[in-house]
């Protein structure tokens, strides 16, 4: 079992995915390294209006949903907040669509399922830059 990672200050996140699972699972973790749950949304246009009225200091957004993918969201959210921290969330590792988002300003990638102490180590990179 690996040893525990030391709990990050408090931040608070949004979390963004059309599946209550996985907004669960990501809610989960999040919440045990330190977070606190800002909001979730279950769709890309969702996710851009939840930003603007929450503010999260990590938003961590699927990259595929019905509608409104997550990197048009990223793209509005950018656009709206060239200083958000929005990290890009997929089963899926299509190398192009990373590339994308990360043009379009993500601060990170990583694929489902989530684990603790990557996901500790991810946040902390993503808070300190």
């Amino acid at each position: 079992m690996p040893v525990q990672e030391k709990a990050l200050e408090t931040f608070k996140f949004l979390v963004v995915d059309d599946s209550e699972f996985a907004r669960r699972a990501l809610i989960k973790v999040l919440s045990h390294i330190g977070g606190t749950l800002a909001g979730e949304a279950v769709s890309g246009q969702d996710a851009v209006q939840k930003y603007k009225n929450l503010r999260p200091d990590l938003v961590f957004m699927d990259i595929t949903m019905p509608g409104m993918e997550g990197i048009d969201a990223l793209d509005a959210i950018m656009h709206e907040d060239r200083a958000a921290r929005v990290v890009m969330v997929s089963s899926l590792g299509h190398n192009d669509l990373v590339k994308d988002a990360l043009k379009k300003g993500a601060k990170h990638f990583i694929t489902k399922p989530v684990q603790n102490v990557p996901m500790a180590e991810i946040v902390r990179f993503v808070l300190s830059h």
